[in-house]
Protein backbone atom coordinates (compact mmCIF):
# COMPACT_ATOMS: atom_id res chain seq x y z
CA UNK A 1 0.00 0.00 0.00
CA UNK A 2 1.43 3.37 -1.01
CA UNK A 3 1.62 6.40 1.25
CA UNK A 4 -0.90 8.13 -1.02
CA UNK A 5 -3.56 5.43 -0.60
CA UNK A 6 -2.96 5.40 3.16
CA UNK A 7 -2.99 9.15 3.72
CA UNK A 8 -5.88 10.11 1.46
CA UNK A 9 -8.57 8.67 3.80
CA UNK A 10 -6.65 10.04 6.80
CA UNK A 11 -6.59 13.53 5.29
CA UNK A 12 -10.35 13.34 4.77
CA UNK A 13 -10.71 12.26 8.41
CA UNK A 14 -8.64 15.27 9.53
CA UNK A 15 -10.82 17.58 7.44
CA UNK A 16 -14.02 16.21 9.04
CA UNK A 17 -12.59 16.48 12.56
CA UNK A 18 -11.35 20.02 11.90
CA UNK A 19 -14.73 21.32 10.76
CA UNK A 20 -16.29 19.41 13.65
CA UNK A 21 -13.98 21.40 15.94
CA UNK A 22 -15.37 24.65 14.53
CA UNK A 23 -18.93 23.47 15.18
CA UNK A 24 -17.85 22.58 18.74
CA UNK A 25 -16.67 26.16 19.30
CA UNK A 26 -19.96 27.57 17.97
CA UNK A 27 -22.05 25.16 20.09
CA UNK A 28 -20.01 25.98 23.20
CA UNK A 29 -20.36 29.74 22.74
CA UNK A 30 -24.11 29.44 22.15
CA UNK A 31 -24.48 27.30 25.29
CA UNK A 32 -22.51 29.79 27.41
CA UNK A 33 -24.46 32.77 26.06
CA UNK A 34 -27.87 31.11 26.53
CA UNK A 35 -27.12 29.76 30.02
CA UNK A 36 -25.99 33.21 31.20
CA UNK A 37 -28.76 35.20 29.50
CA UNK A 38 -32.13 36.29 30.96
CA UNK A 39 -33.51 33.10 29.38
CA UNK A 40 -31.20 30.77 31.32
CA UNK A 41 -34.13 28.93 32.92
CA UNK A 42 -35.35 27.79 29.49
CA UNK A 43 -31.86 26.36 28.81
CA UNK A 44 -32.00 24.28 31.99
CA UNK A 45 -35.64 23.30 31.47
CA UNK A 46 -34.95 22.05 27.94
CA UNK A 47 -32.34 19.54 29.05
CA UNK A 48 -34.30 18.52 32.17
CA UNK A 49 -37.44 17.69 30.19
CA UNK A 50 -38.19 13.97 30.49
CA UNK A 51 -38.83 11.72 27.49
CA UNK A 52 -39.59 8.01 27.54
CA UNK A 53 -42.20 5.54 28.71
CA UNK A 54 -43.17 3.72 31.88
CA UNK A 55 -45.04 0.44 32.32
CA UNK A 56 -45.66 -1.79 35.32
CA UNK A 57 -42.77 -4.06 34.33
CA UNK A 58 -40.32 -1.64 32.73
CA UNK A 59 -39.33 2.02 32.85
CA UNK A 60 -37.20 4.03 30.45
CA UNK A 61 -37.92 7.66 31.20
CA UNK A 62 -34.95 10.03 31.17
CA UNK A 63 -34.24 13.78 30.88
CA UNK A 64 -33.10 14.98 27.44
CA UNK A 65 -29.59 15.60 28.82
CA UNK A 66 -29.27 11.90 29.72
CA UNK A 67 -30.62 10.75 26.35
CA UNK A 68 -27.76 12.77 24.88
CA UNK A 69 -25.08 11.68 27.36
CA UNK A 70 -26.15 8.03 27.58
CA UNK A 71 -27.74 7.55 24.16
CA UNK A 72 -26.14 9.77 21.52
CA UNK A 73 -22.76 9.43 23.21
CA UNK A 74 -23.06 5.65 22.93
CA UNK A 75 -22.94 6.20 19.15
CA UNK A 76 -19.86 8.38 19.64
CA UNK A 77 -18.23 5.61 21.69
CA UNK A 78 -19.27 3.06 19.05
CA UNK A 79 -17.31 5.09 16.51
CA UNK A 80 -14.34 5.23 18.90
CA UNK A 81 -14.55 1.44 19.18
CA UNK A 82 -14.48 1.09 15.39
CA UNK A 83 -11.44 3.40 15.19
CA UNK A 84 -9.63 1.50 17.94
CA UNK A 85 -10.27 -1.85 16.24
CA UNK A 86 -9.16 -0.55 12.83
CA UNK A 87 -6.01 1.06 14.20
CA UNK A 88 -5.00 -2.09 16.11
CA UNK A 89 -5.65 -4.40 13.13
CA UNK A 90 -4.41 -2.45 10.11
CA UNK A 91 -3.59 1.11 11.19
CA UNK A 92 -1.03 3.09 13.14
CA UNK A 93 -1.22 0.77 16.16
CA UNK A 94 -0.89 -2.61 14.44
CA UNK A 95 2.73 -3.37 15.34
CA UNK A 96 5.05 -2.74 18.32
CA UNK A 97 7.15 -0.34 16.24
CA UNK A 98 4.16 1.73 15.16
CA UNK A 99 2.40 1.75 18.51
CA UNK A 100 5.45 2.72 20.57
CA UNK A 101 5.55 6.45 19.76
CA UNK A 102 1.84 7.29 20.40
CA UNK A 103 1.49 4.72 23.20
CA UNK A 104 4.34 6.21 25.26
CA UNK A 105 2.96 9.70 24.62
CA UNK A 106 -0.54 8.65 25.62
CA UNK A 107 0.67 6.93 28.79
CA UNK A 108 2.54 10.07 29.88
CA UNK A 109 -0.48 12.17 28.88
CA UNK A 110 -2.72 10.14 31.19
CA UNK A 111 -0.47 9.39 34.18
CA UNK A 112 1.04 12.84 34.84
CA UNK A 113 -2.26 14.79 34.61
CA UNK A 114 -3.79 12.44 37.19
CA UNK A 115 -0.75 12.98 39.45
CA UNK A 116 -1.07 16.76 38.95
CA UNK A 117 -4.76 16.60 39.85
CA UNK A 118 -4.00 15.02 43.23
CA UNK A 119 -1.09 17.40 43.86
CA UNK A 120 -3.22 20.52 43.29
CA UNK A 121 -6.47 19.28 44.82
CA UNK A 122 -6.44 18.65 48.57
CA UNK A 123 -10.22 18.46 48.94
CA UNK A 124 -11.30 14.81 49.46
CA UNK A 125 -14.86 15.64 48.34
CA UNK A 126 -13.75 16.48 44.80
CA UNK A 127 -10.91 14.01 44.30
CA UNK A 128 -13.28 11.66 42.49
CA UNK A 129 -12.76 13.93 39.47
CA UNK A 130 -9.20 12.67 38.87
CA UNK A 131 -10.20 11.09 35.53
CA UNK A 132 -11.30 14.45 34.05
CA UNK A 133 -7.91 15.55 32.59
CA UNK A 134 -6.98 12.17 31.07
CA UNK A 135 -8.40 12.35 27.53
CA UNK A 136 -7.72 14.63 24.55
CA UNK A 137 -10.42 16.21 22.39
CA UNK A 138 -9.37 15.13 18.92
CA UNK A 139 -11.74 17.48 17.06
CA UNK A 140 -10.46 20.68 18.72
CA UNK A 141 -6.79 19.69 18.62
CA UNK A 142 -6.84 18.59 14.98
CA UNK A 143 -8.72 21.75 14.04
CA UNK A 144 -5.85 23.85 15.42
CA UNK A 145 -3.20 21.72 13.68
CA UNK A 146 -5.08 22.08 10.40
CA UNK A 147 -5.34 25.86 10.87
CA UNK A 148 -1.54 25.97 11.00
CA UNK A 149 -1.43 24.61 7.44
CA UNK A 150 1.86 23.51 5.89
CA UNK A 151 3.85 24.35 9.01
CA UNK A 152 2.68 21.02 10.42
CA UNK A 153 3.99 17.73 8.97
CA UNK A 154 1.33 15.10 8.35
CA UNK A 155 3.27 12.69 10.59
CA UNK A 156 2.47 14.98 13.56
CA UNK A 157 -1.26 14.82 12.78
CA UNK A 158 -1.02 11.03 12.58
CA UNK A 159 0.78 11.02 15.96
CA UNK A 160 -1.87 13.26 17.56
CA UNK A 161 -4.70 11.12 16.18
CA UNK A 162 -3.09 7.86 17.29
CA UNK A 163 -2.33 8.92 20.86
CA UNK A 164 -5.77 10.55 21.17
CA UNK A 165 -7.31 7.18 20.26
CA UNK A 166 -5.15 5.46 22.91
CA UNK A 167 -6.23 8.19 25.36
CA UNK A 168 -9.86 7.46 24.54
CA UNK A 169 -9.28 3.76 25.17
CA UNK A 170 -7.77 4.64 28.56
CA UNK A 171 -10.74 6.87 29.35
CA UNK A 172 -13.15 4.07 28.40
CA UNK A 173 -11.41 1.71 30.83
CA UNK A 174 -11.48 4.33 33.58
CA UNK A 175 -15.21 4.89 33.06
CA UNK A 176 -15.85 1.14 33.13
CA UNK A 177 -13.87 0.53 36.31
CA UNK A 178 -14.24 3.71 38.38
CA UNK A 179 -17.31 5.63 37.16
CA UNK A 180 -20.01 2.97 37.01
CA UNK A 181 -22.62 2.66 39.77
CA UNK A 182 -23.56 -0.43 41.78
CA UNK A 183 -23.60 -3.31 39.33
CA UNK A 184 -26.42 -5.80 38.74
CA UNK A 185 -24.37 -8.76 37.58
CA UNK A 186 -27.32 -10.76 36.26
CA UNK A 187 -28.22 -8.09 33.69
CA UNK A 188 -24.56 -7.49 32.88
CA UNK A 189 -24.10 -11.24 32.36
CA UNK A 190 -26.96 -11.37 29.84
CA UNK A 191 -25.49 -8.36 27.98
CA UNK A 192 -22.06 -10.00 27.82
CA UNK A 193 -23.58 -13.28 26.57
CA UNK A 194 -25.32 -11.39 23.76
CA UNK A 195 -22.04 -9.65 22.91
CA UNK A 196 -20.24 -13.01 22.88
CA UNK A 197 -22.94 -14.33 20.51
CA UNK A 198 -22.28 -11.40 18.14
CA UNK A 199 -18.52 -11.97 18.34
CA UNK A 200 -18.95 -15.65 17.44
CA UNK A 201 -21.19 -14.78 14.49
CA UNK A 202 -18.64 -12.21 13.30
CA UNK A 203 -15.79 -14.72 13.65
CA UNK A 204 -17.74 -17.23 11.56
CA UNK A 205 -18.27 -14.67 8.82
CA UNK A 206 -21.92 -13.76 9.49
CA UNK A 207 -22.75 -10.08 9.76
CA UNK A 208 -26.07 -8.27 9.41
CA UNK A 209 -26.29 -4.54 10.04
CA UNK A 210 -29.98 -4.76 10.99
CA UNK A 211 -29.39 -7.68 13.38
CA UNK A 212 -26.38 -5.97 15.00
CA UNK A 213 -28.27 -2.69 15.54
CA UNK A 214 -31.33 -4.49 16.95
CA UNK A 215 -29.29 -6.59 19.36
CA UNK A 216 -27.11 -3.53 20.12
CA UNK A 217 -30.15 -1.61 21.42
CA UNK A 218 -31.00 -4.52 23.74
CA UNK A 219 -27.39 -4.64 24.96
CA UNK A 220 -27.42 -0.85 25.52
CA UNK A 221 -30.56 -1.12 27.70
CA UNK A 222 -29.07 -4.04 29.66
CA UNK A 223 -25.90 -2.03 30.36
CA UNK A 224 -28.02 0.96 31.41
CA UNK A 225 -30.11 -1.09 33.81
CA UNK A 226 -27.11 -3.08 35.13
CA UNK A 227 -25.31 0.02 36.46
CA UNK A 228 -22.46 -0.04 33.92
CA UNK A 229 -22.39 3.18 31.92
CA UNK A 230 -24.25 2.39 28.66
CA UNK A 231 -21.75 4.18 26.43
CA UNK A 232 -19.39 1.26 27.07
CA UNK A 233 -21.87 -0.95 25.24
CA UNK A 234 -21.08 1.15 22.16
CA UNK A 235 -17.37 0.39 22.36
CA UNK A 236 -17.87 -3.34 22.95
CA UNK A 237 -20.48 -3.58 20.19
CA UNK A 238 -18.02 -2.02 17.74
CA UNK A 239 -15.62 -4.92 18.25
CA UNK A 240 -18.25 -7.27 16.78
CA UNK A 241 -18.19 -5.49 13.41
CA UNK A 242 -15.89 -7.40 11.02
CA UNK A 243 -13.21 -5.54 9.13
CA UNK A 244 -12.59 -8.10 6.40
CA UNK A 245 -14.35 -8.07 3.04
CA UNK A 246 -16.31 -11.10 1.81
CA UNK A 247 -14.65 -10.89 -1.64
CA UNK A 248 -11.31 -9.47 -2.81
CA UNK A 249 -10.64 -6.79 -5.42
CA UNK A 250 -9.84 -9.09 -8.41
CA UNK A 251 -13.06 -11.05 -7.85
CA UNK A 252 -15.10 -7.84 -7.59
CA UNK A 253 -13.55 -6.42 -10.76
CA UNK A 254 -14.26 -9.65 -12.68
CA UNK A 255 -17.91 -9.54 -11.65
CA UNK A 256 -18.10 -5.81 -12.35
CA UNK A 257 -16.90 -6.45 -15.93
CA UNK A 258 -19.48 -9.24 -16.35
CA UNK A 259 -22.29 -7.05 -15.03
CA UNK A 260 -21.26 -4.16 -17.29
CA UNK A 261 -21.24 -6.48 -20.32
CA UNK A 262 -24.65 -7.92 -19.39
CA UNK A 263 -26.14 -4.43 -18.97
CA UNK A 264 -24.88 -3.48 -22.43
CA UNK A 265 -26.48 -6.64 -23.89
CA UNK A 266 -29.76 -6.33 -21.96
CA UNK A 267 -32.89 -5.14 -23.70
CA UNK A 268 -33.65 -1.44 -23.35
CA UNK A 269 -37.25 -0.27 -22.98
CA UNK A 270 -38.50 2.84 -24.73
CA UNK A 271 -39.74 4.04 -21.37
CA UNK A 272 -38.08 5.80 -18.38
CA UNK A 273 -37.80 2.50 -16.50
CA UNK A 274 -35.40 -0.46 -16.56
CA UNK A 275 -36.04 -3.81 -18.19
CA UNK A 276 -36.12 -7.03 -16.12
CA UNK A 277 -32.61 -7.92 -17.34
CA UNK A 278 -31.26 -4.48 -16.31
CA UNK A 279 -32.92 -4.71 -12.87
CA UNK A 280 -31.37 -8.15 -12.37
CA UNK A 281 -27.90 -6.81 -13.18
CA UNK A 282 -28.33 -3.78 -10.89
CA UNK A 283 -29.39 -6.12 -8.08
CA UNK A 284 -26.30 -8.24 -8.72
CA UNK A 285 -24.14 -5.09 -8.68
CA UNK A 286 -25.58 -4.05 -5.29
CA UNK A 287 -25.01 -7.55 -3.91
CA UNK A 288 -21.39 -7.70 -5.09
CA UNK A 289 -20.75 -4.12 -3.86
CA UNK A 290 -22.06 -5.06 -0.41
CA UNK A 291 -19.75 -8.09 -0.31
CA UNK A 292 -16.80 -6.00 -1.50
CA UNK A 293 -17.08 -3.34 1.20
CA UNK A 294 -15.53 -3.75 4.64
CA UNK A 295 -18.44 -3.52 7.13
CA UNK A 296 -16.26 -1.69 9.67
CA UNK A 297 -14.96 0.79 7.11
CA UNK A 298 -18.42 1.44 5.69
CA UNK A 299 -20.04 2.08 9.08
CA UNK A 300 -17.11 4.23 10.25
CA UNK A 301 -17.31 6.27 7.03
CA UNK A 302 -21.09 6.76 7.38
CA UNK A 303 -20.93 7.64 11.09
CA UNK A 304 -18.06 10.14 10.99
CA UNK A 305 -20.15 12.99 9.59
CA UNK A 306 -23.02 12.32 12.00
CA UNK A 307 -20.70 12.27 15.01
CA UNK A 308 -18.53 15.25 14.03
CA UNK A 309 -21.31 17.47 12.68
CA UNK A 310 -24.25 16.53 14.91
CA UNK A 311 -23.66 14.34 17.98
CA UNK A 312 -20.61 16.10 19.44
CA UNK A 313 -21.90 19.66 18.80
CA UNK A 314 -25.25 18.67 20.39
CA UNK A 315 -23.37 17.20 23.37
CA UNK A 316 -21.38 20.45 23.72
CA UNK A 317 -24.52 22.56 23.40
CA UNK A 318 -26.24 20.55 26.15
CA UNK A 319 -23.27 20.27 28.53
CA UNK A 320 -21.14 23.42 28.13
CA UNK A 321 -23.71 25.81 29.55
CA UNK A 322 -21.89 26.90 32.70
CA UNK A 323 -23.62 29.60 34.73
CA UNK A 324 -20.74 32.02 35.30
CA UNK A 325 -22.52 34.18 37.90
CA UNK A 326 -23.98 31.26 39.79
CA UNK A 327 -24.95 31.85 43.40
CA UNK A 328 -23.20 28.60 44.30
CA UNK A 329 -19.53 29.17 45.20
CA UNK A 330 -16.83 27.71 42.98
CA UNK A 331 -14.64 24.89 44.21
CA UNK A 332 -11.37 26.74 43.58
CA UNK A 333 -9.23 23.70 44.38
CA UNK A 334 -11.08 21.70 41.73
CA UNK A 335 -10.83 24.45 39.11
CA UNK A 336 -7.11 24.93 39.80
CA UNK A 337 -6.40 21.20 39.75
CA UNK A 338 -8.13 20.70 36.40
CA UNK A 339 -6.44 23.71 34.78
CA UNK A 340 -3.01 22.64 36.05
CA UNK A 341 -3.58 19.03 35.01
CA UNK A 342 -4.64 19.95 31.47
CA UNK A 343 -1.99 22.64 30.87
CA UNK A 344 1.01 21.36 32.84
CA UNK A 345 0.20 17.69 33.31
CA UNK A 346 -0.44 16.95 29.64
CA UNK A 347 2.51 18.96 28.30
CA UNK A 348 5.04 17.67 30.85
CA UNK A 349 3.73 14.10 30.71
CA UNK A 350 3.74 13.66 26.93
CA UNK A 351 6.98 15.54 26.24
CA UNK A 352 9.01 13.95 29.04
CA UNK A 353 7.84 10.39 28.33
CA UNK A 354 8.42 10.68 24.57
CA UNK A 355 11.85 12.32 24.91
CA UNK A 356 13.01 9.78 27.52
CA UNK A 357 11.71 6.82 25.46
CA UNK A 358 13.50 8.17 22.39
CA UNK A 359 16.69 8.67 24.42
CA UNK A 360 16.79 5.03 25.53
CA UNK A 361 15.84 3.82 22.01
CA UNK A 362 12.41 2.49 22.94
CA UNK A 363 10.79 4.41 20.09
CA UNK A 364 11.75 6.08 16.82
CA UNK A 365 10.46 9.60 16.23
CA UNK A 366 9.94 10.43 12.51
CA UNK A 367 12.67 12.75 11.20
CA UNK A 368 10.20 15.46 10.18
CA UNK A 369 8.95 15.82 13.79
CA UNK A 370 11.12 18.11 15.92
CA UNK A 371 11.20 18.55 19.69
CA UNK A 372 9.19 21.78 19.28
CA UNK A 373 6.54 19.86 17.38
CA UNK A 374 6.24 17.43 20.29
CA UNK A 375 6.10 20.23 22.90
CA UNK A 376 3.49 22.14 20.86
CA UNK A 377 1.25 19.14 20.29
CA UNK A 378 1.60 18.09 23.94
CA UNK A 379 -0.02 21.40 24.91
CA UNK A 380 -2.78 20.84 22.34
CA UNK A 381 -3.40 17.49 24.04
CA UNK A 382 -4.50 19.55 27.06
CA UNK A 383 -7.69 20.39 25.17
CA UNK A 384 -9.83 17.92 27.08
CA UNK A 385 -13.28 19.34 26.36
CA UNK A 386 -15.68 16.58 25.16
CA UNK A 387 -14.43 13.57 27.12
CA UNK A 388 -13.44 15.72 30.13
CA UNK A 389 -16.94 17.21 30.43
CA UNK A 390 -18.40 13.74 29.99
CA UNK A 391 -16.29 12.28 32.81
CA UNK A 392 -17.04 15.31 35.02
CA UNK A 393 -20.74 14.50 34.74
CA UNK A 394 -20.04 10.92 35.84
CA UNK A 395 -17.70 11.94 38.68
CA UNK A 396 -20.08 14.45 40.28
CA UNK A 397 -23.58 13.12 39.63
CA UNK A 398 -26.13 15.53 41.15
CA UNK A 399 -23.40 17.85 42.51
CA UNK A 400 -24.18 21.04 40.58
CA UNK A 401 -21.47 23.18 42.18
CA UNK A 402 -18.75 20.62 41.48
CA UNK A 403 -19.94 20.02 37.92
CA UNK A 404 -19.98 23.78 37.21
CA UNK A 405 -16.54 24.18 38.77
CA UNK A 406 -15.21 21.25 36.74
CA UNK A 407 -16.63 22.69 33.51
CA UNK A 408 -15.07 26.07 34.21
CA UNK A 409 -11.72 24.39 34.89
CA UNK A 410 -12.03 22.38 31.66
CA UNK A 411 -12.91 25.45 29.58
CA UNK A 412 -10.07 27.55 31.05
CA UNK A 413 -7.51 24.74 30.88
CA UNK A 414 -8.48 23.81 27.31
CA UNK A 415 -8.35 27.44 26.18
CA UNK A 416 -4.90 28.06 27.73
CA UNK A 417 -3.58 24.78 26.29
CA UNK A 418 -4.92 25.66 22.84
CA UNK A 419 -3.34 29.13 22.85
CA UNK A 420 0.08 27.95 24.08
CA UNK A 421 0.14 24.99 21.71
CA UNK A 422 -0.83 27.15 18.75
CA UNK A 423 1.79 29.83 19.53
CA UNK A 424 4.58 27.24 19.93
CA UNK A 425 3.74 25.53 16.65
CA UNK A 426 3.15 28.84 14.86
CA UNK A 427 6.43 30.52 15.87
CA UNK A 428 8.74 27.54 16.44
CA UNK A 429 12.21 27.86 14.92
Amino acid sequence: MTDKTLLSPFQKFVKIESFGGLLLVIATILALVWSNSPFSESYTSLWDYKIGFTTEAFELNKPVILWINDGLMAVFFFLIGLEIKREFLIGELNSPKKIGFPLIGAFGGMAIPVLCFFLFNNNPETQNGWGIPMATDIAFSLAILTALGKRIPLALKVFLTAFAIVDDLGAVLVIAIFYSSSIKFSLLGVALLLLAFLYILSYRGFYSKFFTISLGIVIWVLFLKSGIHPTLAGVLLAFSVPIRQKINTPEFIDNLVKITTNIKQASVLNKPILSKEQIQQIDDLEDWTYKYQSPLQQIEHNLHDWVAYFIIPVFAFANAGVIINSSEPLEINLVTAIVASLVLGKSIGITSFVVLANKIKLINIPSEISIWHIIGVSFLAGIGFTMSIFIAGLAFVGETANINSAKIGILIGSLISAIIGYLILRFKK
